[in-house]
């Protein structure tokens, strides 16, 4: 389940209440900075997506565009989805009817934005490749190998193998130690 701050839950129950789920007005506590940074959060996990203000209807506007328009913010079907509402307007149109068929593709809505983030790589010829090249061969690399090949501290390197090797791509890394070469570090073989 998606871990959802109490504000962005918040503002997802509002929009889901609202016609045509549109996310504005923010609660009155948020302003400003944080305002942009929730919303902010929102719009890269697909929570919330900028669409044009209909501003015939009287949309709020979220931000101007520059050219004399402005966009408003709308729960997506994954922001529903996040809060534990199934998409009733999404679903029913393109399968014609409202019985089972039309139920199945719900339970999978939430499962995709999470998956999305397992099947990040990295870009080639950054820091972060030259991290897996190294960890990759056959006898691994040692902290201080790894920081004269990319120029960072030894508390980035260990930093990156937990957080971005690890947790984001889910890379396992193991450690031994080498006799006369102190702790390797490497990436089992898939």
């Amino acid at each position: 389940m998606t871990q959802l701050s109490d504000t962005q839950a918040l503002i997802l129950s509002a929009a889901a209440q609202r016609p045509e789920h549109i996310a504005l007005p923010l609660p009155d506590s948020l302003r400003g900075g944080a305002a942009a940074k929730v919303v902010g959060a929102m719009l890269a996990k697909g929570f919330l997506q900028e669409v044009d203000a209909d501003l015939r209807k009287g949309e709020p506007v979220w931000r101007e565009t520059g050219d004399g328009h402005g966009v408003t913010l709308v729960a997506t079907d994954a922001g529903l989805a996040a809060i534990g509402i199934e998409p009733e307007d999404a679903d029913p149109a393109p399968a014609g009817a409202t019985d089972a068929p039309s139920e199945e593709p719900a339970p999978d809505a939430p499962t995709e934005p999470e998956a999305a983030p397992k099947t990040r790589t990295p870009r080639e010829g950054t820091k972060q490749a030259t991290l897996i090249a190294m960890l990759r061969a056959p006898d691994g690399a040692t902290i201080d190998e790894i920081m004269a090949a990319t120029g960072w501290q030894s508390h980035t390197v260990r930093g990156a193998m937990a957080g971005a090797l690890k947790k984001k791509l889910g890379l396992e890394v193991v450690s031994e130690k080498v006799e006369g070469r102190g702790r390797a570090y490497k990436l089992p073989e898939a």
